[in-house]
């Protein structure tokens, strides 16, 4: 197992707080199968040109690697390529951004061929950017935490070949979104209403799935344990039939290559009736976590569809007084506990009357 040291740095012009963004990143450590040792911190108004962190964090970054036999520097941050390398110069060990952690976790929890081919488009296109800095050869320090990938049998670094190996992947992409459209069409005509589980990763959507239609989506408590889109047939009290998708999770500083790869997973989400917004009530950050989801959606152009907010792991909050407040500012919104089945009740009532659906 690889240890890492973290590196958060705080740009003036960013909102998310800094606490916030190093427990999400420590989060996405270890899911990518690392174990942090340490992680530091800075605040600075604009990125150093050569290093990205100051010259002055950078020699106690070095110390903090060699103190703590660290293998592996994990930016809190996307860097450039003439950075990174600047970086693995002076500190001798992989250096890695958000976006390839990100892109590492992705690899290794797509399972189906849809999930596989839009990673490998993502990193695809992600080597593509590095090409200029990493120079003709992109060879790493090590193996490990962003050097794999489904269909990453030594890729090419010529630039042509990464070219048209993306035209390729986004040919097949365009397949899938065509499936897609005519399962859709076929849903339609069934007269089937479709609902869509959004939300933060790690917020519950999969244990709720298979809460309400005995899916057995694996659900673990680590980020973006889900990638690939699940539908199941779910009996509302009424005696409806209704179509609930697990979708893929959002994140902070969720990589725009990223959002175009899983475009058509997403579609799923932007052709559905009804969205059920699930929320970590138990996340002290939840309130940003909503605003991420809400951004994302705007970026999707579905910010205006009917969306019920779902307030998941109540069985876990103390003070609940807060979570009343916040369903008053989200209504329609209930509390549940997908884990202990609790509060389901409430949920179906409001699925039924915003499907307009007899209760």
């Amino acid at each position: 197992m690889e240890k890492a040291v973290l590196v958060g740095i705080k740009l003036k012009r960013e909102k998310i707080s800094l606490e916030e963004s190093l427990q999400e990143l420590a989060q996405l450590t270890k899911t990518a199968g690392a174990r942090v040792v340490a992680a530091i911190s800075q605040n600075r108004e604009t990125p150093h040109q050569k290093y990205f962190i100051g010259e002055g964090k950078l020699e106690e970054l070095k110390v903090v690697c060699d103190s703590k036999d660290a293998d592996l520097i994990i930016l809190d941050h996307d860097v450039s390529p003439s950075q990174l390398g600047n970086l693995e110069a002076v500190l001798e060990r992989k250096v890695i951004d958000r976006t390839e952690l990100i892109l590492d976790i992705f690899a290794q929890h797509a399972h189906t061929r849809e999930g596989k081919l839009q990673v490998e488009l993502a990193q695809s296109q992600f080597r593509l950017s590095r090409l200029s800095g990493k120079g003709v050869q992109l060879s790493r320090l090590g193996g490990g935490i962003g050097t794999r990938g489904p269909g990453e049998t030594k890729l090419e670094t010529d630039r042509r070949h990464i070219w048209k190996r993306i035209s390729l992947l986004k040919k097949e992409v365009d397949r899938i979104k065509m499936h897609r459209l005519v399962s859709r069409k076929k849903r339609s005509r069934s007269e089937i209403k479709s609902i869509a589980l959004i939300g933060y990763t790690n917020s519950g959507k999969s244990t709720l799935l298979n809460a309400l239609s005995n899916a057995r989506i694996p659900s673990e408590d680590k980020l973006f344990a889900t990638l690939d889109p699940t539908t199941r047939r779910v009996y509302l009290p009424s005696g409806i039939t209704v179509l609930i998708t697990d979708t893929v999770g959002f994140i902070q500083k969720l990589p725009h290559s990223l959002v175009n790869a899983f475009r058509a997973t997403l579609e799923e989400t932007t052709e559905s009736d009804l969205l059920i917004h699930v929320v970590d009530a138990s996340s002290r950050f939840y309130e940003d976590q909503i605003n991420t989801v809400y951004n994302v959606l705007e970026e999707l152009g579905m910010i205006a569809r009917p969306i019920i907010t779902v307030f998941n792991k109540l069985d876990r909050v103390e003070n609940k007084k807060n979570i009343e407040l916040s369903m008053r500012q989200y209504a329609p919104a209930t509390a549940i506990s997908a884990l202990q089945k609790q509060g389901f009740e409430e949920l179906f009532r409001l699925i039924e009357k915003q499907l307009s659906l007899p209760s």
